[in-house]
């Protein structure tokens, strides 16, 4: 990753984990200035963005159902970075924004299934304790940052070379 945050190693519960510096992001603007964005006009925008590509393509996202009007159920993609076990392979995500969001965060749910450090194995759950941006959440974060970060834990010294399922295994649930 030239140019881009760099990880360090950080310890929770007595683990080793990856940390990583959280993305910059364009809402954080209307949230430093005191503004509370009405949540469907946030979760209206990180749509707008999630349509029109933003970002290097390497994390995607939208509604699971267009006809969700209460913009709750959303689908993530990551593609997995280059140089370690999950590179060219594409990871599914659900990912819901409950009622108080973006006050708290979304639920986030690996379908593809995933060897990775901070997700559950038998559920594909990502544990909000050990990705940043879920355990230090703030309502300017967004989808887009999450998948992110997911993304970026995959480059961890401790998660990139893990032994993954085969692909286009899915969990049941």
């Amino acid at each position: 990753m030239r140019g881009g945050p760099r990880a360090r190693t950080v310890s929770h519960n007595g683990k080793r984990a990856c940390a990583l510096p959280l993305c910059s992001d364009k809402m954080a603007v209307a949230a430093s200035s005191g503004v509370k964005v009405p949540r469907n006009f946030r979760l209206l925008e990180e749509l707008e963005e999630g349509q029109k590509g933003v970002g290097d393509g390497t994390v995607s996202w939208g509604l699971e159902d267009d006809e969700d009007m209460t913009l709750t159920r959303w689908r993530g993609v990551i593609l997995g970075p280059p140089r370690t076990s999950y590179e060219n392979r594409m990871y599914n995500l659900k990912v819901e924004c409950g009622p108080e969001y973006p006050e708290l965060p979304p639920y986030v749910r690996f379908v593809t299934k995933i060897n990775l450090n901070g997700v559950h194995t038998s559920s594909g759950v990502v544990d909000m304790h050990a990705v940043t941006a879920l355990a230090k959440w703030q309502n300017s974060y967004s989808i887009q940052m999450v998948l992110l970060e997911l993304r970026r834990l995959m480059t961890c010294k401790e998660n990139m070379k893990l032994p993954q399922p085969p692909e286009g295994q899915i969990y049941s649930n």
